[in-house]
């Protein structure tokens, strides 16, 4: 018995399905403690954009192209942090997408400590 292998229809994922994986995948990250506010600025890279507040995703020719803006916790490496969080974005587009990540820029734009007791 074979399986059928021909495509059936078209499937068609919005931009801002990445938008979301790449958000939610950072926030669940240790030593992520938000996102930015700000919407990043358009990117390099052309194709399919889609925005978020500290996100943006771009598809382009089947690749996928995503940038995050986060606020760290003090304690984290933030290099370590980074890299962390580009495998874990590029896995988690790959793995629920089935699109290949040709790059995830990083960019640390606040350090958030907690407030003191005596403010």
């Amino acid at each position: 018995m074979s399986e059928r292998r021909e495509p059936l229809g078209r499937v068609t994922i919005a931009p801002q399905v990445l938008t979301t994986i790449v958000r939610q995948t950072a926030l669940s990250a240790d030593g992520v403690k938000g996102l930015s506010a700000r919407i990043p600025r358009r990117s390099k890279h052309k194709g399919r954009r889609a925005v978020a507040p500290g996100v943006e995703a771009v598809l382009a020719e089947g690749k996928v192209f995503a940038t995050v803006h986060i606020n760290a916790d003090p304690t984290a490496n933030m290099f370590e942090l980074a890299q962390t969080l580009q495998t874990e974005i590029a896995r988690a587009i790959e793995h629920i997408i089935g699109l290949e990540v040709a790059g995830v820029d990083v960019y640390v734009d606040n350090v958030s400590f907690p407030a003191s007791e005596s403010d």
